[in-house]
């Protein structure tokens, strides 16, 4: 009797064992086509704003899938209209993907299947030209850079937003030009970037979600535009460069200080690229890169346990066809591979991340109208 019970038990344990290597293994390739995750732009479309997907295979490549209607309107225009980072942004657990349709004034909400896409919500986003979200767990904030700029505080429940009562806050002037914002990685502060004044403000989330007062801190280096946090709450920012200097883009990491002000750890690192835009860190934390358009490449630095950046060896690590115009960037969930949006070509580039940082070209594939206003890449 006992021999019977340990085989009924060594079975029922194999079963067990069994079942979460099939789920996934299913997960892995949801799609039954070897897929393994997606990578999603937005058209921004002036007429009817679309997300495209595209299915990610494990070598990193690409290939088109379908696209879905935002039930908004973008801004349209040619080359990076909405000059920002974050129109088109996934949640922390990448189960959700949050649009802005800048021309209709709306934020809308997708639910994630690996890579398609079921519309869950839609809302007004408070203000005007909406250009960039956040999220950080029920909470999320809404970019607006039309009129009198400002962010205006939704809570998130099972895809849904609802406004926060009294969550606006304004920024330092109208019409601020700014381009990003994103949550610290426990929650305590929101920071947003302003191109127009080069100014980097900080709000302290309350409890309810509303934010404090704003506080006003000065980039370390001209042209601040994106900024991102490290996994060791480390703010990125990246900086165009002053005008008139060849390939003068930098990047800047500050600490963010109970009071709201910033204090610098690495100032003006150079990217050796043209217009530094936009930042994107690696899971694990370990590294940064930039997209600099206006030379096609790719530079990328480590980021230490205080926050400071160290070039990786050579600095630009990537290149795009002379004229590709990468806007903004994007990391895959697991770490493997960087991906570009390049407007003026009409591609996506590839790159394979290395142990050490470095990037391979895997290559770039087509499907994206040049010069045609797409903003926004997101990957899983």
């Amino acid at each position: 009797m006992d021999k019977v019970i340990r085989k009924l038990l060594m079975g029922t344990l194999a079963i067990a064992l069994l079942s979460p290597i099939q789920a996934m293994a299913q997960d892995r390739d949801q799609d039954g086509d070897g897929s393994v995750g997606a990578v999603f732009v937005m058209t921004n479309s002036v007429d009817k704003n679309v997300v495209m997907a595209f299915k990610r295979a494990a070598d990193g490549t690409l290939r088109e899938g379908s696209q879905f209607a935002t039930g908004g309107r973008g801004s349209g225009g040619n080359t990076d209209p909405l000059e920002s980072q974050g129109s088109l942004t996934l949640s922390q657990d990448h189960s959700l993907l949050f649009a802005v349709n800048a021309g209709s004034g709306e934020v809308s909400v997708f639910r994630v299947g690996r890579s398609t896409l079921s519309l869950v919500d839609k809302v007004n986003s408070g203000g005007s030209e909406p250009n960039a979200v956040a999220q950080h767990g029920s909470l999320v904030y809404v970019l607006n850079v039309g009129g009198s700029s400002n962010v205006v505080g939704f809570t998130l429940d099972h895809g849904k937003l609802a406004e926060i009562p009294e969550s606006i806050r304004f920024l330092s002037t109208n019409n601020s030009e700014a381009a990003s914002l994103s949550f610290s990685p426990d929650g305590r502060f929101l920071v947003v970037t302003e191109r127009s004044t080069n100014h980097i403000d900080v709000f302290a989330v309350q409890p309810d979600g509303r934010l404090s007062p704003i506080v006003l801190n000065p980039s370390a280096g001209p042209g601040a535009f994106s900024v991102t946090f490290a996994a060791n709450d480390t703010a990125l920012v990246s900086e165009t460069g002053p005008s008139g200097v060849a390939n003068g883009s930098a990047i800047s990491s500050y600490a963010v200080l109970a009071n709201g002000t910033l204090s610098a750890i690495s100032t003006s690192v150079p990217t050796f690229g043209a217009a530094n835009c936009w930042n994107v860190t690696t899971p694990d934390g370990r590294f940064v890169y930039v997209s600099n358009a206006g030379s096609a490449t790719i530079s990328g630095f480590a980021i230490g346990g205080s926050g400071a950046l160290t070039p990786l060896p050579g600095t630009v690590l990537g290149a795009n066809p002379t004229g590709a115009t990468n806007l903004d960037i994007a990391v895959s969930s697991d770490g493997k591979f960087l991906y570009t949006l390049n407007s003026g070509n009409g591609t996506i580039g590839i790159f394979a991340i290395q142990k050490d940082g470095t990037l391979a070209s895997v290559g770039s594939i087509e499907g994206i109208t040049p010069n045609a206003g797409f903003n926004g890449i997101a990957a899983n």
